[in-house]
C-alpha cells in the first residue's frame, strides 16, 4: 500500500481508477466517510498505468543506464541527470487507451461541473514492502488544471516528478531500488480555498512527538504555500483525549501573520499567482472554534483508521460549487515518518554552556544545538558552494535543495512555519532548524560562525560564535518506581509538551506568571477598564499610549478582558493537557506590585511600595475589591480549562495566604466565580510558605485540600532576611534547622488530617540531603526543576529502599 494516502481511500463511493486496479492506494478502502468526512470527487491514474506508460515508450533501460554510475553527493551531476530523466518521460507519448481513459474520466467530471472543469493533480508515489518509508513531498503537485489535454500532460509531470533530485536521491540514501518504486496520480476536483483557506493537519506535535494532540496549521488561499513555508501560517492545538469526550477542547491559538495568499491566475501558462493579503485578513483567524473542531474530529478519524499519526492536508471551499461554501474538505492524508517511527528509551538534552549575542531569532524546530560556518544561499543556481557542516542560511528552502540540507549542520530560514518544507525535512533528517527568523539573511554574514539554538523551547536563537554545548542522555529504561510522587515546576507552555514526557508524576507548581508576563502583557485591570481609558486617552496622552499598546495585541478583542481570559486558559490548558491525567496544580498569579506595574498599564493601578515582597500580593490581593475584578478572570480562565476542555485534572492553589480568615475569603470568591471547592473533582491547595501557615497548620487544613511547602519564602521569613539581598544571602539556607523543624511538623499535620502535602520550592532540587530529608519525614510528593527530576527520582527511590518503603 502507498505511503501517500489520498483519502480516496476512505471514501464510500468508487472512485474510478484508470489504467489498472493498482491506484498506488493497494486495496481502495472506502469504509468511514459514513462518519461524515468531506472528501474531493475525482479519478486515480493508477501506478498500473505509469508501468504501462514507462513500457510502451522503452524507457526502463536508458533511465537505468543514467543512473548507473551516479555520485549522489555531486549536487550537480545530480541535478543533471535528474533533469536528463524527467525529460525523457515528458517526451514520451501517451498511450492511446490510456490517454482515452483519462479523458473519459475528466469528461464525467465535466458533466457534474461544468466544461473544463478545474482539478488537482497529485503525485502519489508507492512502493512494495516499504512500510516505514515516507515518499512525502518528493514528488509534484499541479493546481488548477483545466481541459483534458493539460490533465494529460499534468499526469505526464507527475509520472516525471518520480525522478526528481530530491526523489533519487531519498532512495539512494535510504537504498531503495529506484525501479521498485511506482508513481500514481490523483486527480482531484479543485476545492476554492484560494477563496478560503488551506493548510496542513498533524496528528502529533511535529516538535515533540507529544502524541495526545491534534496540530493545525493553515493560512488563506490555497495550501501550497503553507507547505512551502511562503507564510507564517496560523496555528491551533487541540487535545484528543477530552475531544473525544465532547468537549471543545482547544487549547491553543496562535495569529500568524500569513504575509501572502496564493489564488487563481487569468494566465492558462500559469495557473497560479501569488498577492498580498489585507491588515484585517492578518489579524484574523483562517477558520472558527467550530471548525478547527471539526478538522480535528476528522483528524483523529483518520488517525484510528490508519491505526498510525497523520499528516494530513485541508482545504477549505470559498465558491461554493463543490457543495456549499465554507465546506471544509480534506484533500489528502499520508503516516508521519518522524515521530512515530522513533523508539528511543532515552531523554536527550541539549545545554548551552556559555551565554552569547543573539543575532535572530525565529520559531525553533526540534530541541537540538547546531553550529557551524554560515552559508547563504539565495537562490537554487547557488547550492552547489554549500559545504558538508555549514549551517544553511536562506529566505525558504527549495524541495530540491535536500541533497544539501542532508549535509548540513543546522537550517534557518526568513520566512515559513512549523509546518513549511524546511521545518518538515529537518525534523526527518534530525537536525537543528529556525524558521520564520525575518532578516536572517541580511543579519548573518557568509562563513560567519554561528550557533543555532533551539534548546529552549518555542523559540530558537541564532547565535553569533561557536558556543560550547553538552548534550545529556539519560536512559529511561532503568528508572525506578517510588512511593513519594515525583513532580514537576513548569511555567513555560511551548516547553510542556517536551517536558511532559520526561517520566513524571504531575505538576506540583504551575506557574502562570509567565502567561501573564508573555502571553498576554497587559494588566488585567486596564483591559477590564478600556474603554474607561479609552475615552481618558482623548485628553491624556500618556494612557492614550497605553490604550494604543493595549489595541495592538488585541486586535480580534471587541470585549478586551476576553483576551485575557482566553490567553490564561490556552496556557494553562498547554500545561494540563502535557501532563494528563495526572494532576497539574496551577498556582493563582503572585505577582507583586512592583512586576504587575511592568505589565501595560500597571502604572496606574499599582501602589508603589518600599518592600513589595512583603506587601500586596497572592491571597490578599484576591477578595481585595480593587484586585477581586481581575482575579475573577484567572477564575473564569480555570473554569474554561476545567469545563469547556475538559482538563479536569487541573487544581488550583492559593498562594501567600497569611491567615485562615484569607484563605475562606479567597475560595468563598472563588466559589463566586464559578470555581467550587470539591465539585468535579477540584482539590483546593494552599502554600505553605509563612510561618503562620505552619503554626496554624491545623486550621488551614481543615479548610484546604492539601498543602504545597515553598521552601524559598519559608526560608526567608523564617530567618527575617531578603532573599534577593547579597548582603545575607551568606545565612539563606533552606537546610537550617528552623527551616527543617517547621517542614518537619506541617508534614505530621497533614498526614495526621489525611490532606495530601508536597513541596514545590527550590531546596529539593539543589540538595539531594533536603530532598532525603522530605522522604525521611514521609511528604507525599517532590515538585522538582525539570533538569533534576530524574537524578532526584533515583535518589528517592535508593532512600526509600534504605527506609523499607
Amino acid at each position: 500500500m502507498s505511503l501517500i494516502l489520498w483519502l480516496n481511500q476512505i471514501s464510500m463511493k468508487d472512485i474510478p481508477l484508470v489504467g489498472g486496479k493498482n491506484a498506488s492506494l493497494g486495496e481502495m478502502i472506502r469504509n468511514i466517510s459514513s462518519k461524515g468526512i468531506n472528501i474531493p470527487d475525482g479519478f486515480a491514474v493508477t501506478a498500473d498505468a505509469y508501468k504501462y506508460f514507462i513500457n510502451v515508450n522503452n524507457l526502463n533501460e536508458p533511465i537505468k543506464k543514467i543512473l548507473s554510475d551516479l555520485d549522489k553527493s555531486n549536487v550537480e551531476e545530480l541535478k543533471k541527470r535528474g533533469k536528463k530523466i524527467r525529460n525523457l518521460i515528458l517526451s514520451g507519448k501517451m498511450p492511446e487507451d490510456l490517454q482515452n481513459a483519462i479523458i473519459e474520466a475528466y469528461s464525467e467530471m465535466e458533466k457534474k461541473y461544468g466544461k473544463n472543469v478545474d482539478v488537482a493533480v497529485r503525485s502519489s508515489a508507492t512502493a512494495e514492502d516499504l512500510p516505514d518509508a515516507s515518499f512525502a513531498g518528493q514528488q509534484e503537485t499541479y493546481l488548477n488544471i483545466q481541459g483534458a489535454q493539460n490533465v494529460i500532460q499534468a499526469v505526464k509531470k507527475c509520472f516525471a516528478s518520480l525522478f526528481t533530485d530530491r526523489a533519487i536521491s531519498y532512495r539512494i540514501d535510504k537504498g531503495f531500488n529506484h525501479f521498485s518504486v511506482y508513481l500514481s496520480a490523483a486527480v482531484q476536483k479543485m476545492i476554492r480555498s484560494d477563496k478560503a483557506s488551506a493548510g496542513v493537519i498533524f496528528t502529533i506535535d511535529t516538535e515533540t512527538g507529544f502524541k495526545d494532540v491534534v496540530y493545525i496549521t493553515g493560512s488563506w488561499g490555497l495550501g501550497e504555500y503553507v507547505v512551502k513555508g511562503v507564510v507564517n501560517p496560523d496555528e491551533f492545538y487541540v487535545f484528543k483525549p477530552t475531544l473525544k469526550e465532547g468537549y471543545r477542547a482547544i487549547i491553543s491559538k496562535k495569529l500568524g501573520a500569513k504575509q501572502q495568499r496564493l489564488i487563481y491566475s487569468d494566465d492558462p501558462s500559469k495557473p497560479t499567482r501569488g498577492v498580498k493579503t489585507s491588515s484585517e485578513e492578518r489579524q484574523k483567524f483562517i477558520l472558527n472554534d467550530d471548525e478547527i473542531l471539526t478538522l480535528a474530529k476528522w483528524a483523529v478519524m483518520i488517525e484510528n483508521h490508519y491505526g498510525k499519526p497523520m499528516d494530513i492536508e485541508w482545504a477549505k471551499d470559498g465558491d461554493g460549487v463543490t457543495t456549499g461554501s465554507g465546506e471544509l474538505f480534506i484533500v489528502q492524508a499520508r503516516p508521519e515518518t518522524v515521530h512515530s517511527l522513533k523508539r528511543q528509551n532515552y531523554y536527550e538534552i541539549y545545554e548551552l554552556k556559555s551565554s552569547a549575542n543573539v543575532l535572530c531569532t525565529g520559531l525553533a524546530v526540534g530541541s537540538k544545538i547546531g553550529q557551524g560556518n554560515a552559508c547563504l544561499i539565495r537562490n537554487p543556481s547557488e547550492i552547489n558552494l554549500f559545504k558538508p557542516g555549514q549551517v544553511l542560511v536562506t529566505d525558504m528552502t527549495d524541495p530540491d535543495w535536500e541533497p544539501i540540507m542532508k549535509i548540513a549542520s543546522a537550517i534557518v530560514t526568513n520566512r515559513g512555519g512549523r509546518t513549511c518544507h524546511a521545518a518538515i525535512v529537518s525534523r526527518e533528517l534530525g537536525i537543528p532548524c529556525i524558521v520564520g527568523a525575518g532578516n536572517a539573511t541580511e543579519i548573518i554574514k557568509p562563513e560567519q560562525e554561528i550557533t543555532v539554538d533551539c534548546s529552549k523551547g518555542e523559540e530558537g536563537y541564532v547565535l553569533d560564535g561557536l558556543i560550547p554545548f553538552e548534550v545529556k542522555k539519560i536512559d529511561l529504561t532503568t528508572l525506578p518506581e517510588t512511593k513519594t510522587k515525583i513532580m514537576m515546576n513548569v511555567g513555560i507552555p511551548e516547553q510542556s509538551f517536551s517536558q511532559g514526557q520526561i517520566p513524571n508524576d504531575g505538576v506540583g507548581l504551575a506557574r502562570i506568571e509567565f502567561i501573564i508576563s508573555s502571553h498576554i502583557g497587559v494588566h488585567p485591570l486596564a483591559l477590564i477598564e478600556y474603554l474607561k481609558l479609552k475615552e481618558q486617552s482623548q485628553h491624556d496622552h500618556k494612557i492614550a499610549k497605553i490604550v494604543k499598546e493595549i489595541d495592538l495585541k488585541t486586535p480580534m478583542y471587541e470585549h478586551k478582558p476576553d483576551f485575557y481570559v482566553d490567553k490564561l486558559a490556552q496556557g494553562t490548558a498547554m500545561i494540563g493537557a502535557a501532563f494528563y491525567p495526572n494532576d497539574v496544580i496551577v498556582r493563582f498569579s503572585d505577582f507583586k506590585t512592583n512586576e504587575y506595574a511592568n505589565l501595560i498599564g500597571g502604572i496606574l493601578y499599582e501602589p508603589v511600595e518600599s518592600n513589595p515582597m512583603l506587601g500586596w500580593r497572592g491571597a490578599s490581593r484576591y477578595y481585595d475589591p480593587k484586585f477581586e475584578p481581575a482575579f475573577a478572570l484567572e477564575c473564569i480562565a480555570i473554569k474554561k480549562v476545567r469545563d469547556e476542555m475538559g482538563l479536569k485534572n487541573v487544581k488550583v492553589m492559593v498562594p501567600f495566604c497569611r491567615t485562615v480568615e484569607e484563605g475562606k475569603k479567597v475560595i468563598e470568591v472563588m466559589e463566586k466565580y464559578g470555581l467550587k471547592q470539591g465539585h468535579d473533582g477540584l482539590d483546593i491547595y494552599v502554600m505553605c510558605e509563612i510561618p503562620s501557615n505552619v503554626i496554624l497548620a491545623e486550621e488551614f487544613a481543615k479548610i484546604f485540600d492539601g498543602f504545597s511547602i515553598g521552601s524559598n519564602d519559608l526560608t526567608q521569613l523564617t530567618l527575617g532576611l531578603d532573599r534577593d539581598s547579597a548582603l545575607v544571602s551568606h545565612i539563606y539556607n533552606e537546610r537550617n534547622k528552623a527551616i527543617k523543624r517547621l517542614v518537619k511538623h506541617v508534614i505530621e499535620v497533614a498526614k495526621k488530617y489525611g490532606k495530601k502535602i508536597g513541596i514545590c520550592g527550590q531546596a529539593p532540587s539543589d540538595f539531594p540531603e533536603f530532598a532525603e530529608f522530605l522522604v525521611e519525614c514521609g511528604i507525599n510528593s517532590i515538585s522538582l526543576s525539570p533538569d533534576t527530576v530524574l537524578k532526584t527520582r533515583l535518589l528517592v527511590a535508593e532512600k526509600e529502599k534504605e527506609l523499607g518503603d
